[in-house]
């Protein structure tokens, strides 16, 4: 097992953060824990039922302790996050964006609205683009899927769960949500270009399930897409995004440890 110092190193301009969604169902002090010890460059804050993922002083206290910074928040628009910060969508977004800013992060990452909140999806692409010119910070809309069951499929996002055709000017890609929406990866890498700001690295077979598997063991690109954001001097984040509720201490800390090599192994440049 090598040291963080063994490893190879990614551009410097790319920083390669851990969710602290991929501790789930330990703390945000934990993911702090295992950033440091492993080597990670930065903290994602996922925004849910965790006291401390709501506080700023809380969570800049942690960042101090371990020499660790946030490099982004996620806000609690997920299915499960509903009741944090109340019902209304823009007070999440807006609450998610003060608290950026309060703890020197660049980027808010945000799901697109589910389609039951038709007065919000109206006014979504607005609203977020106004946002990132009042406050400074990135709005990076994640890319999501359609929902299957029975054979059939439903829209359940609006305005569509796949953000290439949308106005944003800044996207998130998260690779196990191509996988469940059985999208090309690396054209979509390609079509957003500029756009494209944040990465959350997973990996998924292809299935119904969103699987958030450690980069590698899945279907998906993930080495190419790497390589290709290496090769185009991407000076956004790669944030580590994976499935951890049912593992071990130990073996939660050998799949972080595994999905970081993962990461620095395909965005080291070639030819230097």
């Amino acid at each position: 097992m090598g040291t963080p110092a063994d490893r190879p190193v990614a551009p410097a301009r790319a920083r390669v953060g851990l969710s602290t969604a991929s501790v789930y169902p330990a703390t945000c002090a934990t993911a702090f824990d295992l950033a440091a010890r492993l080597g990670y460059d930065g903290i994602e804050v996922m925004v849910w039922t965790d006291p401390v993922s709501q506080d700023a002083g809380a969570l800049a206290a942690l960042s101090e302790h371990y020499g660790i910074p946030v490099l982004s928040v996620h806000a609690p628009t997920l299915l499960l996050t509903q009741r944090v910060w109340g019902p209304d969508p823009w007070t999440k977004i807006d609450r998610s964006v003060d608290l950026a800013r309060d703890l020197g992060a660049d980027t808010v990452v945000l799901h697109p609205p589910f389609r039951w909140q038709r007065e919000y999806a109206v006014e979504f692409e607005d609203g977020v683009a106004t946002r990132e010119d009042h406050s400074g910070i990135r709005l990076a809309v994640e890319n999501m899927f359609p929902w299957r069951a029975r054979g059939r499929e439903m829209q359940a996002y609006l305005p569509h769960w796949d953000p290439v055709p949308m106005a944003y000017d800044n996207v998130t890609l998260d690779l196990s949500h191509t996988a469940t929406a059985g999208s090309d990866a690396l054209a979509m890498v390609e079509a957003l270009g500029a756009r494209l700001r944040h990465i959350h690295l997973a990996d998924g077979s292809g299935g119904v399930r969103d699987e958030h598997l450690v980069p590698g063991r899945g279907g998906q690109p993930c080495d190419a897409v790497l390589s290709r954001l290496a090769a185009a001097d991407f000076d956004g984040h790669i944030v580590v995004e994976i499935g951890t509720r049912k593992l071990t201490d130990d073996d939660r800390e050998r799949d972080l440890r595994a999905s970081l090599d993962f990461a620095r192994t395909h965005l080291a440049r070639r030819g230097e």
